[in-house]
């Protein structure tokens, strides 16, 4: 099975991320941001947005003179003891972060051995995760998590994944068909978040976009009640659009 690599607005707003990130850490006094333009080539006004990004995940912090050096969740994340219980902290503070923005449960999946696995989600009184009736593995047809794993996966991953589990009906709107299923997924662009409009569950809807780390798959998913549907595509261009955070933790 192999990925499709389709790089989205996210992913290379990572990749320059990295750069400014690899340059603070070499300078240990700080450097500022005009020298920062310089060294990583990146627009000022872009650089400007990234540091705030930074800034607020913790990754860089700016001293007194007003130079920016390494921050407290990049030496976390950098350190190999307690890695992994470091990025489980720092995805947990940015999806509850996600969550107040959006108005809505957000959910980090990643597709791992050939099966959906959902990792993390944050969610509250006020916006309840999905009622999971059909384990998430057995039903990425259905649900936009699913669906947006499907399409990181090239065409022979994807058959590979339906053969395993065969598309079941979950309600009056889920598709079933082999061949429409592919094609749609197939047509689907990368930088459109996926939707799920009562697919999986009669009075929710969700959608997802892509998070392609390495060679693992992942995604970034919300979801509403159907009262909520109004909400739901902007709800999605704002997860779009601060999704970077995510896939920034992931990539360090």
């Amino acid at each position: 099975m192999a990925l499709r690599h389709e790089p989205t607005a996210s992913y290379h707003s990572v990749q320059d991320a990295l750069r400014v990130l690899e340059t603070v850490a070499r300078r240990s006094t700080g450097i500022n941001e005009t020298e920062l333009a310089r060294e990583t080539g990146i627009a000022t006004e872009r650089l400007t947005t990234l540091l705030r990004m930074l800034r607020r995940e913790a990754y860089v912090e700016q001293i007194a003179d007003g130079g920016y050096v390494t921050g407290a969740a990049f030496v976390r994340l950098g350190s190999a003891d307690g890695h992994r219980q470091a990025l489980r902290d720092t995805l947990q503070r940015t999806l509850d972060r996600l969550r107040d923005s959006v108005g809505a449960a957000v959910y980090l999946s990643r597709y791992v051995d050939g099966e959906v696995s959902l990792t993390q989600y944050a969610d509250s009184p006020a916006t309840p995760k999905v009622n999971e009736w059909v384990d998430f593995r057995y039903s990425a047809h259905a649900t936009a998590v699913g669906k947006s794993l499907l399409t990181q996966l090239d065409h022979e991953g994807r058959r590979d994944h339906l053969a395993r589990h065969r598309p079941a009906r979950l309600t009056s709107r889920t598709i079933t068909s082999d061949r429409l299923l592919l094609s749609k997924l197939a047509a689907q662009p990368p930088t459109v978040p996926v939707l799920d409009l009562q697919e999986y569950a009669v009075g929710t809807v969700c959608a997802a976009v892509p998070l392609t780390a390495g060679s693992t798959a992942g995604c970034l998913a919300l979801s509403l009640p159907l009262e909520h549907a109004h909400r739901l595509r902007r709800a999605a261009d704002t997860l779009n659009r601060n999704a970077a955070p995510v896939l920034l933790s992931l990539a360090i």
